[in-house]
């Protein structure tokens, strides 16, 4: 993380250069709160990426100093909502709704306020940056601040050249109006609510009110486009590390196996017996999964797979994890939970009067013993 501490210094030096009336622990809450969550990630990008990132950071940091950083947390949410408000695009589509609803005596502010709070309480990414947040800093006022802007920078967010706030309010309209029929009159007359809301612009599309198609391809194009940069990330150091403590000639069949040739065509690649090609294959394999997997990158192998201990339960599920827990004993149930907790081995070492080295035995049975139980499942689900 050596690029992230590094981002989080400038970010705290340039807040106590441009904000020196702000109390010293907001400076240092304020840039971790840019940095993000996962500051392991920074190290993993390319230049490209990081670019991207950092003009992201230098966003949410012009939110929150033009229009929240200098005003009680009760102006700031004010300010939110008249901001989103006056957003062209939603706010003629919650005219547009309003008028042909019975409830006309609504605004456009009220709606807005209903969203917010809806997103607050059920939005999955703000409920982690509410957590983070409260990870960053104990000061209430400034928690509220770093939540409004966070709350503006992911409405603002551009999905097929909309704000991320409009899709949000089509999903608050699915559910605020489950049917396309409103109550019978005494007339008898029934009216008939379109599906579709239109702003009345020509050059715009149409939102069908029960099309979350889109939102929900752009929160899985963004999920795959992590999983492939920690791929990547995974393969670079994988090589590097075989490259450096087993052969160039391991590292080279890692890039041609990925590329999915056979074991013939590598060794024809390579100019290498096959047997001794399987012999690397061996080599590898123990490598990957007792050395660079446990002891070199964990936290960058468990982030890709999702096989975390701390946030994904070694890749379990329910079931699985209470089969593989029954199967521990006292001591590696200790372990356990320490490592669970953030603990080190060096500090769990420390408190059982143990050798770093047998903690780190231990994990590496745990590990083992989960992928295991989590192959077993694969098998007898094919």
């Amino acid at each position: 993380m050596e690029t992230a501490q590094a981002w989080i210094a400038e970010w705290q030096t340039r807040l106590e250069r441009e904000q020196s009336r702000l109390p010293d622990p907001w400076h240092a809450a304020i840039a971790r709160w840019l940095v993000g969550d996962h500051p392991e990630n920074i190290d993993r990008m390319d230049e490209a990426r990081q670019a991207i990132t950092r003009k992201s950071h230098e966003f949410c940091y012009s939110i929150l100093k033009q229009r929240y950083l200098n005003v009680s947390p009760d102006a700031a949410y004010r300010r939110l909502i008249r901001r989103l408000s006056n957003l062209v695009l939603l706010r003629n589509k919650i005219r547009t709704w309003v008028a042909l609803s019975r409830d006309r005596h609504r605004s456009t502010l009220d709606v807005v306020q209903e969203i917010v709070q809806e997103m607050l309480h059920s939005d999955r990414y703000l409920q982690r940056q509410i957590t983070w947040i409260a990870k960053c800093t104990d000061d209430r006022r400034l928690r509220n601040l770093l939540i409004v802007a966070s709350v503006e920078e992911y409405c603002l967010r551009p999905i097929r050249n909309q704000p991320l706030l409009v899709y949000r309010f089509v999903n608050y309209l699915r559910r605020s109006q489950r049917g396309g029929v409103t109550q019978v009159p005494s007339s008898n007359n029934i009216r008939l609510v379109s599906a579709e809301v239109s702003i009345g612009s020509e050059n715009d599309d149409d939102v069908n009110l029960i099309d979350t198609q889109t939102l929900d391809a752009y929160e899985h194009d963004r999920e795959f486009a992590e999983i492939q940069m920690l791929r990547q990330a995974v393969e670079r150091n994988f090589r590097a590390y075989l490259a450096e403590n087993v052969s160039e000639l391991a590292s080279n069949w890692v890039e041609l196996y990925l590329k999915g040739y056979t074991q013939d065509e590598i060794a024809t690649q390579l100019d290498v017996p096959i047997a001794q090609i399987y012999r690397l294959r061996e080599k590898i394999s123990y490598h990957a999964i007792r050395v660079f997997a446990l002891k070199q990158a964990p936290e960058l192998v468990s982030s890709w797979l999702k096989i975390s201990l701390k946030e994904h339960r070694l890749g379990l599920t329910l079931e699985e994890w209470t089969q593989f827990y029954s199967t521990l004993d006292n001591h590696q149930r200790d372990v356990l939970h320490r490592l669970q907790a953030g603990r080190t081995p060096e500090s769990i070492a420390e408190e059982f009067a143990l050798k770093t080295t047998q903690i780190v035995l231990d994990w590496s049975k745990l590990y083992l013993l989960a992928q295991k139980i989590r192959n077993s499942s694969s098998l007898a689900a094919s």
